[in-house]
């Protein structure tokens, strides 16, 4: 990112055992900080290493059809409305799960 002129490869141009062990670092993240429904972590990536770095994990990415998050999915061969439908379904999902807990006061 030079003078706020950017460029985009989706995918990432990485060796195949490193795509696999971000995407599990990414889950591993996700999970440990109790995340639901959308997220985008983030990392860096030595380019002569290939060493891992997670730079953050956004809980609330940008969702417009041109945000990074919803083309990262559409790389992954999730469309932008399927993308919504199964948030929905996760968000009912959970809904349904905490509708079951009681809480005692």
């Amino acid at each position: 990112y030079i003078n706020g002129v950017s460029t985009s490869i989706i995918p990432a141009e990485l060796p195949e055992e490193v795509t696999r062990k971000i995407q599990a670092f990414a889950i591993e993240a996700f999970l440990a900080i109790d995340a639901a429904g959308l997220a985008r972590v983030d990392f860096f990536v030595d380019r002569d290493s290939f060493d891992i770095y997670i730079s953050e994990i956004n809980t609330m990415p940008g969702f417009t059809p041109i945000s990074m998050y919803p083309k990262l999915w559409e790389a992954s061969g999730i469309a932008y409305a399927e993308l919504l439908d199964r948030l929905i379904e996760l968000a009912l999902e959970r809904r349904g799960k905490l509708d079951q807990v009681k809480f005692v006061l």
